[in-house]
């Protein structure tokens, strides 16, 4: 398992995911994840199915950076959507070095979806700083 949560606690900011998934009609679950695809938080979900979201996350919005860089004038991204036949699927950055992504039923309103997902982060966009991990052997790093 890929979280960097300790196994079985609870995390601070699952009441927030819980609060966007019962806001929005038709959102299934929501999980909050470092820019590199470990679990910081998750709602409606088990932690397997976590690990692999955060994992798809991560890389939606690597290929999205990568776009800002070649086409976007380095801009920052904001939000990657897949739409599928019965799902969509939001990736949106959540602070630095942090993304939220959410799985909502293909009914569910993409713009009330994507303003509660922009609303959550910047009323607590703070708190949701993921900070650079060190490599092993780096100063300050600790060797496990």
């Amino acid at each position: 398992m890929a979280t960097d949560m300790p196994s079985g606690q609870v995390s601070d900011l699952d009441w927030l995911l819980s609060g966007l998934v019962q806001r929005v009609p038709y959102t299934r679950s929501a999980v909050l994840l470092s820019a590199d695809g470990l679990v910081k938080s998750l709602h409606g979900m088990d932690a397997d199915s976590a690990d692999h979201m955060a994992a798809l996350a991560a890389g939606l919005y690597s290929l999205g950076r990568s776009a800002g860089a070649r086409f976007g004038d380095n801009g920052e991204v904001r939000q990657v959507v897949v739409e599928l036949d019965s799902t969509l699927l939001f990736v949106a950055t959540a602070g630095s070095g942090t993304c939220l992504a959410v799985l909502a039923g293909r009914n569910a309103d993409a713009a009330v979806l994507g303003y509660e997902m922009t609303m959550l982060v910047k009323s607590v966009r703070p708190y949701l700083t993921t900070p650079t991990r060190q490599a092993a052997g780096a100063p300050g790093a600790t060797g496990l």
